[in-house]
């Protein structure tokens, strides 16, 4: 068993998870209307087509999360039955896309936002099991 690849999936579910929560609360719950799940409220600038495709990929990017999550947890517990090379390809593929989104965040945010520390640990996680 690969521990840290283990612990890089498990941060990715629990950032997933965390993201679409903090997300709904924090943002699209004043922009609902009453019963409804779908943000429809729209505001100067932003319309509602425009407020629900930001809805969509906020919460896509966290079941995104959760499938790299899963991914690593699987390669984690050696019951991939993938050949070698292609696990190499799937965790480098993934470290590309953490410290991607990492980088994405902390100038996005100017580091205010902590998601982008997290995408990090990741990447670094990811990085120490490969070797």
């Amino acid at each position: 068993m690969n521990i840290y690849f283990l612990i890089a999936g498990i941060l990715s579910f629990l950032l997933g998870l965390v993201h679409s929560i903090l997300g709904e609360y924090l943002i699209f719950q004043k922009k609902r209307e009453k019963g409804k799940i779908i943000p429809s409220k729209r505001s100067e600038g932003l319309r509602e087509r425009h407020l629900r495709i930001i809805w969509a990929t906020w919460h896509l990017a966290s079941v995104f999360g959760w499938c790299i999550g899963a991914i690593l947890i699987k390669i984690a517990l050696g019951q991939s039955g993938l050949n070698a090379d292609f696990v190499d390809f799937l965790i480098q593929s993934v470290i590309c896309a953490m410290f991607t989104g990492a980088l994405l965040v902390l100038m996005g945010t100017k580091g205010k936002h902590p998601g982008w520390i997290v995408l990090l640990m990741i990447t670094i996680l990811l990085i120490i099991g490969m070797v």
